[in-house]
């Protein structure tokens, strides 16, 4: 692809970038064919392979329009394209830098701009966040459907605890998040039992906070560095000390942002080289059950054959197209003793992507009922994902339990109380 870019961006890191990127599309359209928003629109703009066209002509300096920031505002950046493309267009960071640009170039209206100041503001931060979900939850019978939707229930599982503090020879860090604690509490819990039946003790960084991805992802890019700082730093003295030998990610979402430190902070002198450190340090929590695979399965053959649950698995936009990682989980689950129920169209996305269910919910509700329709139609008794997102987007319109995938390899290890 021929580029021209425009003087307010052509010699600048991010312009010389985004140029590389644009070059690199050869305009074959695969990318469409595995696009969510292309199925349900059929709309070319509102594809991968437009979308690169708008950012073109937006970049070479040609006049944009809301028009053009509703198709880039669609996206829901699941990344599948990339998996599909076959010259390796990093179209997630094109994306990224599009809507950076367009963000100053056409303003938003006031209730749209107020829409995304309460997500960046509120769901960052857990002192909001969590009376919010609670004094939704008791209004919820109140609430408009639409928005009802969004609260989840008040009648959740119950909230089991960490194991109990023993000396472990190997120490890893979970990161808590924003949402995580108060939407899926019982997710890092789990993923402690099961590391601590491995002799890996599990522990919460206090103050690390939100990873940063959620800001990130609603332009509010400077906030989300800030973000990411916070985490470096909470976490910095325990790398330095080498008291802890890696970072494990129970949220798919928050697994692959951080993994994208060392290429968001590489510009920051302070931060460049902790920020690439801590990304290479950091694991999905399937990486780290499947390099203890042998003690694990030694543990799960000791409790049994299992209950041959069957089960229907969800794998996240982020854990199969962002991280790379297929299969692992649904190994995992198959060494438990579950029985995985097929589903059809699994590379396609739940709707949830981070804030999306919230912005364009139309469009994410038909991705959400469409996901649930291949989950259900194996008749499993369970829906499982790996990341807190989709599992609480999930269960907003399912009455079948969704859970995270940890919690059942705890449950089979005997590990719950």
């Amino acid at each position: 692809m021929q580029t021209y870019l425009a003087d307010f961006i052509k010699d600048t890191p991010v312009g010389r970038e985004a140029d590389a990127i644009l070059r690199s599309c050869v305009h074959c359209g695969f990318c469409n064919a595995t696009c969510p928003t292309f199925q349900l629109l059929g709309d070319e703009l509102d594809g991968p392979r437009g979308r690169i066209y708008l950012m073109k002509q937006m970049l070479e300096g040609h006049a944009v329009t809301t028009r053009t920031q509703l198709h880039l505002d669609r996206c829901l950046n699941c990344r599948a394209c990339e998996t599909t493309c076959p010259s390796g267009v990093r179209y997630h960071r094109l994306l990224e830098i599009g809507r950076a640009v367009i963000e100053q170039r056409v303003p938003r209206s006031p209730a749209a701009r107020a829409t995304r100041f309460l997500l960046c503001e509120a769901l960052p931060r857990d002192w909001i966040f969590k009376p919010a979900v609670r004094v939704g939850q008791l209004l919820r019978p109140l609430l408009p459907a639409a928005l009802a939707d969004k609260v989840p229930s008040a009648a959740g599982r119950v909230r089991r605890p960490w194991p109990r503090p023993a000396a472990r020879p190997r120490r890893m860090i979970a990161l808590a998040g924003c949402v995580q604690p108060t939407l899926t509490p019982n997710t890092n819990a789990a993923m402690a039992r099961v590391l601590d039946r491995l002799g890996i003790e599990l522990f919460e960084v206090p103050g690390a906070g939100c990873c940063g991805a959620l800001r990130y992802h609603l332009n509010a890019q400077e906030k989300a560095l800030d973000d990411m700082r916070r985490v470096i730093d909470a976490w910095w003295p325990h790398v330095e000390s080498g008291s802890v030998e890696g970072f494990v990610m129970t949220a798919s979402g928050c697994g692959a942002h951080v993994r994208e430190y060392g290429e968001l902070l590489r510009h920051d002198p302070a931060y460049a080289d902790k920020a690439a450190r801590i990304a290479a340090m950091t694991r999905d929590a399937s990486e780290v059950l499947a390099a203890e695979q042998q003690q694990l399965v030694e543990l799960l053959r000791r409790q049994g054959d299992g209950s041959g649950q069957r089960v229907a698995f969800h794998s996240p936009c982020t854990l199969q197209h962002a991280l790379k990682i297929r299969g692992v989980v649904e190994a995992l689950l198959t060494a438990a003793g579950y029985q995985l129920s097929p589903v059809a169209d699994s590379h396609l996305c739940c709707g949830s992507a981070g804030a999306y269910s919230i912005i364009q919910p139309v469009l994410a509700t038909q991705l959400r009922d469409n996901k649930l329709a291949a989950m259900r139609a194996g008749s499993p008794v369970l829906l499982v994902t790996a990341n807190t997102g989709c599992q609480t987007h999930l269960q907003s319109g399912s009455k079948v339990p969704v859970r995270h995938w940890i919690e059942l390899i705890d449950e089979r290890l005997g590990a719950a109380t």
